[in-house]
């Protein structure tokens, strides 16, 4: 629910933008996909703790991982900072791609508002990692409700403007919308912060807050395939927005509203893998094979189901979805016609997303990059590119080649659990550090 939550901030920032117009819902599409594309290579570089931390739970070190949670504020202030520059510089580099001029402005404008709360969102993977790791998901679960509370007001009143006595708030636009959202994640890190600050542990040393720089190695060099990763499957769809803003204005506008709304249900099945790579990670550090295998197969199961109900009701209603994220009627129209194809594709993703989640917990990162880099970029690229350009497909020629990306990856990271949790899986560790 916490990572359904992350996305349901920029849910709301393009349903209230959706009420300006298809320019300004390209705009925020386009902002989205980047700062998505971004914001993954960041937090796979952070979810290098999760394993680091569930493991250390699992053998019997709690002061181990507490340890971990520092290291992993040092390493998001690091990646942020780096990660960050490039947000503000991106639209500079828009144009090149051959994106129109009013779209790549407002673009900007929306990346640059959005930019400041890259930082929060990657400290909060760390410290979310921690509290999972001792099944603490309630304050998880506040932060993502409060900040949602928070967000649709506050981004309604900054887009649109509002009154409030003799006082006014203009009407900033697509700024609005991320500006209201980066206030909202910073609230979601300091709720997580304070829920890490009541967390005791006993014996802890008096330089835990200091930094470790082979902590921090580790964590990047378990983390960094998990970058890749996450940064082939973002990045693809990110082309493939690109791609559509070449199309058209409302063929952008409406890949961008299909795919909001698919991301809902993603992120669902992301939550699901997340819970599965705790309990695996937990189980290989307990040495329990079995338990590793069942805590896998558990997440496939709750992943795969929840992912049919989902494809089921984009099927059945997919005019609903569309309205509730804009009143622009072509692009209602675009939107219905891409989410009967998110609707085939639901299965698949929610499978690739499990599996890439319990692969994390097993700490298998490598072929986790190795699959998605393949899939998407020597598949499902080209056969986007063959269906929407060769075969004058358009627009659904491009998701029906993503669709065939998800499904190799969905397989592929299915045979690959089978295969690894058949043998007791080899913990994360530093050649340095015990685990017992």
């Amino acid at each position: 629910m916490t990572s359904a939550g992350q996305q349901l901030l920029s849910v709301v920032d393009t349903a209230v933008v959706g009420r300006l117009g298809a320019v300004e819902i390209g705009a925020v599409g386009m902002g989205h996909a980047v700062f998505g594309f971004v914001m993954v290579l960041g937090m796979g570089v952070m979810l290098g703790l999760d394993p680091l931390m569930s493991q250390a739970v699992g053998a019997g070190q709690p002061i181990r991982a507490r340890m971990l949670v520092w290291q992993g504020v040092w390493l998001s202030l690091a990646v942020g900072t780096l990660f960050s520059t490039v947000l503000v510089l991106t639209p500079w580099v828009l144009p090149l791609a051959g994106v129109p001029m009013g779209t790549t402005r407002l673009t900007g404008v929306y990346l640059w508002s959005r930019a400041p709360g890259l930082l929060p969102i990657l400290t909060f993977i760390a410290l979310r990692g921690y509290l999972q790791a001792f099944d603490s998901t309630r304050p998880m679960l506040m932060a993502m409700v409060l900040a949602n509370l928070c967000n649709a007001p506050l981004a309604w009143i900054l887009v649109h403007g509002a009154e409030f006595g003799g006082f006014t708030v203009p009407a900033l636009g697509v700024v609005g919308a991320g500006v209201a959202t980066t206030l909202c994640s910073l609230l979601q890190v300091v709720v997580v912060a304070r829920a890490v600050q009541r967390h005791a542990v006993d014996g802890l040393p008096k330089d835990i807050r200091a930094l470790r720089m082979e902590d921090v190695r580790h964590a990047w060099q378990v983390g960094f395939p998990i970058s890749l990763q996450m940064g082939a499957e973002v990045g693809v769809f990110a082309l493939v927005g690109v791609l559509a803003g070449r199309l058209g204005e409302q063929e952008l506008a409406g890949h961008q509203i299909a795919l909001t709304v698919a991301s809902m249900s993603f992120m669902v099945s992301l939550g699901v893998g997340t819970a599965g790579s705790i309990r695996v990670g937990r189980a290989v550090g307990a040495k329990d094979r079995m338990g590793a295998r069942l805590a896998g197969l558990v997440a496939f199961t709750f992943g795969g189901a929840f992912m049919t109900l989902s494809a089921a009701a984009l099927w059945a209603n997919p005019h609903f979805f569309a309205r509730i994220m804009t009143d622009q009627p072509d692009v209602i129209a675009m939107s219905v016609r891409l989410l009967a194809v998110a609707a085939v594709f639901q299965l698949a993703d929610g499978i690739q997303a499990v599996g890439a989640g319990v692969l994390r917990g097993a700490g298998d990162t490598t072929f986790l990059s190795r699959i998605n880099i393949g899939a998407y970029y020597f598949i499902a690229l080209p056969v986007a590119a063959w269906l929407g350009f060769g075969l004058d497909m358009g627009i659904m020629g491009l998701w029906w080649g993503l669709c065939v990306g998800l499904f190799v990856v969905a397989a592929g990271l299915f045979v690959r659990f089978l295969q690894i949790s058949a043998r007791e899986i080899a913990p994360l560790q530093r050649p340095d550090v015990p685990l017992h």
